[in-house]
């Protein structure tokens, strides 16, 4: 079973950039989906960015694209999510999930995710 463990999150003002990371450790950091989401208070979950650790695919969010990058570290098990210019509605608690399998179906899906992280929170200000 795959443990996930969010980190980086903070506060910071409208315009600025952060970075969160996805500590994966257990039976198996390669070969799994690595996938982002965020969820606002009074909204449901939504997908951000995923990575396929295999090979290093990934995906972002239509929305998302040209703001959040999403990149790893094999050497240290970790995922992580670049978010720039960052706007207010960018507030959320931010999830990391795992699931096996290379497939690309449903990637946003929460249901096909097996593991989750604890999350780490992004305020931003305006």
């Amino acid at each position: 079973q795959v443990r996930l463990m969010e980190s980086g999150g903070g506060s910071v003002q409208a315009g600025g950039s952060l970075r969160i990371s996805c500590t994966a450790s257990g039976d198996t950091y390669g070969n799994i989906w690595i996938t982002w989401f965020r969820q606002a208070p009074g909204k449901e979950r939504q997908g951000v960015a995923g990575m396929w650790t295999g090979n290093g695919d990934s995906a972002v969010a239509d929305p998302l694209k040209g703001r959040f990058a999403i990149s790893r570290d094999d050497s240290k098990s970790t995922v992580y999510l670049q978010m720039d210019r960052l706007k207010p509605e960018d507030t959320a608690m931010y999830y990391c999930a795992s699931r096996a399998g290379a497939r690309w179906n449903d990637l946003f899906k929460t249901t096909t995710y097996e593991n989750w992280g604890q999350g780490t929170q992004v305020t931003v200000s305006s």
